[in-house]
């Protein structure tokens, strides 16, 4: 017969369709159901199972959006299924699954009636297995809503409780007793295997001719009207191409089970508790099934609410873990952001991890576990080296939308220097089925084959979990060494990173970020919960040090398990679809709230230790947790009212009227307001220059449009970035009450504005202080200052130091960074001379030449202050807003540094008997303290974590404020480590010599009690 390869795949695909598929069950029977709806939120089985079931049918409404369904399933295994050979009893269970992804929909989760858990049951993993002759089990069902979709990006009122509706959104479409075939479950994943595997060979190859052929053997073998009986005979028609092994070049996959839950996204947290119980329960029922799989989890946030609320569980999965088969990952709280977060909170991502991990497990990660953070920062290489860990894996980065990074193992370099040996597995995909397309995609798109031969792919269903199937297992076996294919072993990540460290002894490096160059409009969606998370951070520093000082000064108790608690609950926030603001309306309520109750602890916190430490009394003092001077108040400690020249009224720069405009006139700066309330004049007088030209005014607020292709919360397109106009118009422009300020209101669509503009007395700098009713859609609004300023680049401010980033866009990597990240200030940078943009709750920032002609003399900086997508969350931003942006002329970094410091951490007035002597002081404003804490172990110790801020070699003395004993160097786990940033310690000081962006954390002996 001539040979026709498009006919053959059609008759082995219908066959395998209409009756392979149809006969992977003998036999079924259908059970009793009853039911039981939740009135509210979830509970636990020790409620559900003591509830008044009614009868239920299949085909029967169940499941309004979110709400929890329980039905009660039970009847008996029919004579003789439990001895026939061949076979297993399953329950199957259809909960009205759709065309959605698994983790996106419905999920059940099912339990014994001693209320110990079988396993879950997901849209392609919906089978139980049957211990027994009786069946009796609950299943609590979760009716999420498929909010995404098919991932259209319509807005939907799914994602708010409030508006999601109360009518049934599900049908149960089946609940049966099914007598599985094994031989035909088998012969059906030896022809996925298979016929996968076609489509990947070359047509004109010999093993293509082959596999064809075979199938087309098998095909034949099966009779249609009785699969089960020649199941086997077409198996052995597969046998050889299934023997036939791989060749000795190559590529050697080592296969991860995994589930990538986030933490919160399209779900409430809530709603995470429970998935990651179902994703674990069928991990634990893999595991005890096959004695090869393992798995990898990340998120100790994640373990830590399965030992809350599912103990049990957590028991088995210890056990798996000391048996090496679940694998703890990552050392992070969360999967987190890392372009946001600030210093000290992304170095206790991996503290409060890895100290979990090691506490529950005794064991400690080593490689850090990334695959969907929205692009990495440049600090991180250190952080990870200063955790204790080695490696680190992502994926994230095969998303970009112009250039492909060129390598996929390699050493990652960050800002100090420090090196991290790197894997982005070119599968491009944490969510693999091992698919024979995955696994070719996998080896074909290898950067580095001339010199190493292996990758890692991560093998399950994620996102909203649900993890690694059986049918991902038997592929694994089917791909070990299968000709045509990728070598295929099931392995655990540190399995793959040593090896893959072995056979690669001169990987390439990149220098600098990771920059995603896609979803940049996460650095300014949901802008109350990235408030909410700065501010946070800061109350946290302040809340540490204080309670530090008044403990070793006065022997007030200090607040370990307190500060502790939420630390967590604020990194749990920095997980990567929270704090970018990309989740349901629902996840940001929440946050808001937790942030609300973070800020009202913190500050009864602060408010205990500084009248510890103040004492009781009438003295009006001033207090300033920032490492740098604030105000007039010395770093780290609270001075008298009387000795704060800010804090007179004579230091009250006051506006006046000048023609018909505003002028500030300070001894450093001479602004100059418009009529339109715009800045028409930044006079430097030290350095005797003018920033502004007057037809490119400063403080405009400019209207954008915010129409993305996709991922609307998530993306801002480079196209919209021209489509704006200037917000000019003018309804009242008058001075404060007190002569210092210049309010200006404007409106524009349905939306309204002031803008407050102030003198720092102490810099000179301008506050402009944005108050917003925010009430447009699809729009964005930015803050910008065109500067007479020929900049060739921007610097950021990131963790533990700043980045460099061109402001021309020569290169499509550099055009690629339209929009960028920084934390408290960029600094725009001509020659020795720069201007800083400074924030007290943004994150992002675009900066680029002017426009025309002459624009290459020009730079223009922004802040991004606000968006308005319909998706996820259809009234994200919607509301009230506050920002406040300083701009700084002839700023140095180190005066950058004072800036965000100044606008972030404001000083507290208070009244005590005292003043507060600093906890430390330093003699160099180049380094910068990050954090005072007391030592985790509880042994009393001072924990202080500084660092090189200015990206030079620099020594300086710091001097404590405490007794002290002794001073060792550790890591960011209070471990010792090798003393390089100590010079030399004398009784009163410790000389310091840090290499540039150096971090250090120095451990501060105290005397005995």
């Amino acid at each position: 017969m001539h040979r026709n390869d498009r006919l053959a795949l059609q008759r082995i695909d219908r066959l395998s369709r209409d009756r392979l598929a149809g006969a992977l069950y003998r036999e079924t029977t259908p059970l009793t159901i009853t039911a039981w709806e939740v009135p509210g939120e979830p509970v636990p089985f020790s409620e559900a199972v003591r509830a008044e079931y009614t009868p239920f049918e299949v085909g029967g409404r169940w499941g309004k959006p979110w709400g929890t369904v329980w039905f009660h399933v039970t009847g008996t295994v029919p004579a003789g299924w439990s001895d026939a050979p061949g076979t297993s009893v399953e329950l199957v269970v259809d909960l009205g699954f759709d065309v959605s992804a698994p983790g996106f929909q419905a999920e059940a989760l099912v339990f014994r009636p001693d209320g110990t858990i079988v396993k879950a049951i997901e849209p392609l993993n919906a089978t139980v297995p049957i211990e027994g002759d009786e069946v009796d089990l609950y299943i609590e069902a979760a009716g999420n809503p498929s909010v995404a979709g098919t991932f259209t990006f319509a807005p939907t009122p799914l994602g708010d409780p409030a508006t999601a509706g109360d009518e049934p959104i599900y049908r149960l479409a089946g609940l049966e007793l099914a007598l599985r075939d094994r031989e035909v479950w088998e012969l059906a994943q030896d022809i996925t295997a298979l016929r996968g595997l076609v489509d990947q060979l070359d047509p004109d190859r010999t093993r293509h001719a082959r596999v064809l052929a075979a199938l087309g053997r098998a095909v034949d073998a099966l009779d249609p009207d009785d699969v089960a009986g020649t199941a086997t005979a077409s198996r052995t028609q597969l046998a050889d191409v299934l023997a036939s092994p791989a060749a000795a070049s190559s590529h050697h996959i080592t296969a991860v089970g995994h589930a990538h839950i986030d933490s919160a996204w399209l779900w409430p947290t809530r709603e995470t508790v429970r998935k990651v119980a179902r994703t674990f329960s069928n991990v634990l029922d893999l595991i005890d099934r096959d004695e090869d799989f393992v798995f990898a989890a990340s998120s100790a946030q994640q373990y830590a609410w399965l030992e809350e609320h599912y103990p049990a569980l957590f028991a088995r999965v210890a056990e798996a873990v000391k048996a090496g088969r679940f694998v703890p990952v990552g050392g992070m709280w969360v999967e987190s952001d890392t372009n946001m977060p600030g210093s000290e909170a992304l170095a206790r991502q991996f503290v409060e991890g890895k100290r979990f991990f090691l506490e529950k497990f005794a064991v400690e990660p080593l490689e850090v576990w990334l695959p969907d953070s929205f692009g990495y920062s440049a600090a991180l290489p250190q952080i990870i080296a200063q955790a204790g860990s080695r490696w680190f894996l992502t994926q994230k980065i095969s998303w970009n939308e112009t250039n492909r990074m060129p390598h996929h193992t390699f050493l990652w370099e960050g800002i100090d220097g420090t090196r991290v040996f790197t894997h982005f597995p070119p599968v491009d995909t944490y969510n693999s089925d091992l698919s024979a397309a995955d696994l070719a995609r996998a080896e074909r798109q290898f950067a580095e084959k001339g010199g190493a031969r292996s990758s890692l792919v991560p093998f399950g269903w994620g996102d909203g979990g649900g993890g690694p199937t059986r049918e991902m297992v038997a592929a694994a076996r089917r791909t070990a060494d299968l000709e045509g294919s990728p070598k295929v072993r099931m392995a655990t990540p540190s399995q793959f990173f040593a090896d893959a460290e072995a056979e690669y002894a001169d990987p390439p490096v990149w220098s600098g970020e990771l920059y995603l160059e896609y979803h940049r409009g996460s650095y300014s969606a949901q802008a109350r919960t990235k408030r909410g998370n700065r501010r946070s951070e800061h109350l946290l520093r302040a809340a540490e040090l204080w309670a530090t000082l008044a403990t070793v000064r006065t022997g007030a108790a200090y607040p370990a398990e307190r500060l502790r608690r939420l630390w967590r609950l604020v990194l749990l926030q920095q997980f990567h679809d929270i704090l970018p603001g990309t989740s349901i309306a629902w996840v940001h309520q929440e946050a808001e709230r937790n942030y609300a109750a973070v800020a009202v602890e913190l500050a009864e916190i602060i408010d205990a230790a500084l009248r510890a430490l103040a004492g009781d009394g009438d003295l009006r003092l001033h207090a300033n947790a920032a490492p740098v001077a604030v105000g007039g108040v010395p770093a780290l400690g609270a001075a008298a009212e009387a000795e704060v020249p800010a804090a007179a009224d004579a230091a009250v720069v006051r506006v006046r009227a000048a023609g018909d405009g505003w002028v500030f006139a300070h001894e450093r700066m001479r602004w100059t307001i418009d009529a339109r309330g715009v800045v028409v004049g930044a006079r430097d007088l030290v350095a005797d220059r003018e920033l502004i030209d007057p037809q490119r005014p400063a403080g405009v607020l400019q209207l954008f449009r915010d129409t993305p292709r996709d991922w609307d919360a998530w993306n801002i397109d480079v196209e919209d970035a021209a489509l704006y106009r200037d917000l000019l118009e003018v309804e009242s422009i008058e001075p404060t009450a007190d002569g210092g300020g210049l309010v200006v209101t404007r409106s524009f669509g349905g939306s309204r504005v002031e803008q407050e503009y102030r003198v720092d007395p102490g810099s000179g700098a301008l506050d402009i202080t944005v108050r917003l009713d925010w009430r447009e859609r699809q729009k964005m609004l930015k803050l910008a200052f065109p500067l007479q300023l020929r900049a060739e680049r921007t610097q950021s401010e990131i963790q533990f130091g700043h980045v460099s980033r061109s402001v021309h866009t020569n290169t499509t990597w550099d055009a690629a960074k339209f929009e960028t990240v920084a934390h408290r200030w960029i600094r725009v940078v001509e020659g020795g001379y720069g201007v800083s943009v400074a924030n007290d709750a943004s994150y992002g920032h675009d900066v680029r030449r002017g426009d025309g002609a002459s624009g290459g003399a020009h730079t223009v900086a922004r802040v991004t202050l606000v968006r308005a997508p319909l998706f996820p969350d259809p009234e994200a931003d919607q509301g009230s807003h506050e920002f406040t942006v300083s701009l700084l002329p002839g700023a140095d970094v180190a005066d950058a540094v004072a800036e965000g410091f100044r606008l972030n951490l404001p000083t507290v007035a208070l009244t005590g008997a005292r003043p507060i002597e600093p906890a430390l002081t330093l003699d160099d404003a180049g380094v910068v303290i990050e954090a005072v804490k007391l030592a985790d172990d509880g042994s009393g110790d001072v924990i202080v974590r500084l660092y090189e801020a200015l990206g030079s070699q620099r020594s300086a003395t710091l001097r404590p404020g405490f007794a002290w004993t002794a001073v060792e160097q550790t890591d960011l786990l209070e471990r010792p480590v090798a003393a390089t940033a100590l010079a030399a310690a004398s009784d009163d000081a410790i000389d310091l010599c840090l290499q540039p962006f150096q971090l250090a954390t120095l451990r501060l002996s105290r005397p005995a009690e």
